[in-house]
């Protein structure tokens, strides 16, 4: 015969000579053993041989049956494996990007719905961590860190200017110290992250405040999402990075009590790729994801 016999037939076939016996395959495809029995027949009648000796309630197979089991196994399993392949080239990728916490949960997360939505194959597993990057050494597809763009072993893609300023909830502003100037701010609480402590200092020297009040004077927090928190909550006043805080400037949750802010310059966050290895498609449709969200 020219043609393939049916595939239903062959699975059928394949799955009795395997478990030698009608009942279990049966039970592995999902059918009826009286539907086995007659995809077998068919099978048999297309070849024009028999394939199984039936007994009373057992079934073996004929010489020339165990030959032809032992071929098309063999072709089956090529098959199984060709598809496992190709379904497996289709599900989600994972990258796994590393990111500050406070620009993980203030700016990336809110953001990140959008990028699953257009890219659905694609998942981002995130990481947060204050320790540099060794993409030699670690399992990470891409960083988010902040320095002056000079990272070694890596690719650096800028992405936003680093802005800092003081903000503070209006309901502080309103009930305690007035701020007029800048020196006022010794009459208030600081709010300070121990992963930025100079940012304090950088602001009062810009703003011509930093002999009046003490920089490392206020409350401490581990991070700068949790400084942000508690000046929303009127626990004093935070010194911002303000692409961190726009939403909150939006909404009125914060106001700047001064228009003086301060440009990091270089310093500032990029986004870091390996550079000892070929960036992954991925990888690139992410890099490009986000630069877009900074652009725009």
């Amino acid at each position: 015969m020219d043609r393939l016999p049916p595939l239903n037939a062959l699975r059928a076939f394949e799955a009795a000579a395997r478990h030698l016996s009608i009942t279990l395959a049966a039970d592995e495809l999902h059918v009826t053993a009286g539907a086995v029995s007659r995809q077998i027949k068919s099978l048999e009648e297309a070849l024009g041989l028999p394939l199984f000796e039936r007994g009373h309630r057992e079934i073996t197979l004929t010489r020339k049956g165990a030959d032809y089991y032992r071929s098309i196994t063999a072709a089956l399993d090529l098959m199984r494996d060709a598809t496992r392949k190709l379904t497996r080239t289709r599900q989600r990728k994972q990258l796994k990007i590393r990111a500050y916490t406070t620009f993980a949960m203030r700016w990336l997360i809110p953001r990140l719905s959008g990028f699953h939505a257009a890219h659905r194959d694609i998942e981002v597993l995130l990481k947060a961590s204050l320790e540099p990057v060794d993409f030699r050494k670690e399992d990470i597809d891409g960083a988010i860190r902040l320095g002056d763009g000079r990272f070694a072993g890596a690719h650096s893609h800028r992405l936003v200017p680093n802005i800092l300023s003081p903000v503070a909830s209006p309901a502080l502003l309103q009930s305690g110290p007035k701020l007029k100037k800048p020196a006022d701010l010794a009459r208030h609480t600081l709010l300070h992250s121990i992963a930025r402590p100079d940012d304090w200092a950088t602001w009062l020297e810009a703003a011509g405040a930093g002999n009046s009040v003490d920089a490392r004077a206020g409350m401490t927090y581990e991070s700068s999402a949790m400084a942000y928190a508690a000046a929303i909550e009127g626990q004093g006043l935070a010194i911002a990075q303000l692409f961190l805080v726009a939403k909150d400037l939006e909404d009125g949750r914060l106001v700047q009590p001064f228009r003086k802010t301060v440009d990091m310059g270089d310093f500032t966050y990029y986004l870091l790729t390996p550079s000892h290895r070929e960036e992954s498609a991925n990888m690139a449709t992410f890099r490009t994801w986000l630069l877009d969200q900074f652009r725009t």
